[in-house]
């Protein structure tokens, strides 16, 4: 599942966490994405998301923290049922734009190991060209690979999926923003071999809690 949560900040002014665990929860994913995670958000149950969304979601969690200041912090986390082992934050940062990370990490799913690439692109046509290139250099490793997560891409022409769909031929076509009314395709799942992908989905219900709609698959390792 990959969702960006917008600090979930939907129709829900006080920040409350809960609403989006439980539709998160509702689909019982293994493997959780998520982006515009931020701490400096006045929480109504005074939770660091950081902290509160692994145990919350899953087990285990990486953190990528793009923002640091003494509010909190802001970034992304990959969230896993399933032990994670070797793993790396990585900057994929394109000069003075705002910073960007990907994580990558090796996951000891109970059907045998998955890479799982997660990431937020940025918002320019050519620094999302150079992320791409440098998403396809993070997944290169043999057996299923998956990489998941806003890629804000809506330009075809050198657009991330021209390029990442090349390699990662199981993809996800879904329109997930405004969540609302969705028209842009900005949220997706690539994974390799293209039969990994089985089934997707969204949940038009989370309109309420962020500005985007989760994307979810079934996948075999």
């Amino acid at each position: 599942m990959t969702w960006n949560i917008h600090g979930a900040l939907g129709r829900n002014p006080r920040f409350d966490l809960t609403q989006v665990v439980n539709l998160i929860r509702s689909w019982d994913p293994d493997i959780v994405a998520l982006q515009e995670v931020d701490s400096r958000r006045a929480f109504a149950d005074g939770v660091n998301p950081f902290e509160f969304l692994p145990g919350a979601v899953g087990t285990y969690g990486i953190g990528a923290k793009t923002l640091t200041s003494t509010d909190g912090d802001y970034g992304q986390m990959l969230i896993s049922r399933f032990p994670i082992g070797a793993h790396e934050i990585l900057d994929i940062s394109f000069r003075e734009r705002e910073p960007r990370r990907a994580i990558r990490a090796e996951i000891a799913t109970s059907l045998g190991p998955m890479t799982v690439v997660a990431t937020h692109l940025g918002l320019s046509i050519r620094e999302r060209q150079s992320q791409a290139r440098a998403l396809v250099a993070l997944a290169s490793a043999r057996g299923t690979t998956v990489i998941l997560g806003d890629f804000n891409d809506w330009f075809w022409p050198g657009s991330v999926r021209s390029v990442l769909s090349h390699i990662f031929s199981g993809r996800t076509r879904y329109r997930t923003f405004p969540a609302k009314f969705p028209l842009l395709r900005l949220d997706r799942i690539y994974c390799r071999p293209r039969e990994s992908l089985m089934r997707s989905y969204i949940d038009k219900k989370a309109w309420a809690l962020s500005d985007h709609l989760p994307v979810i698959a079934d996948l075999r390792p």
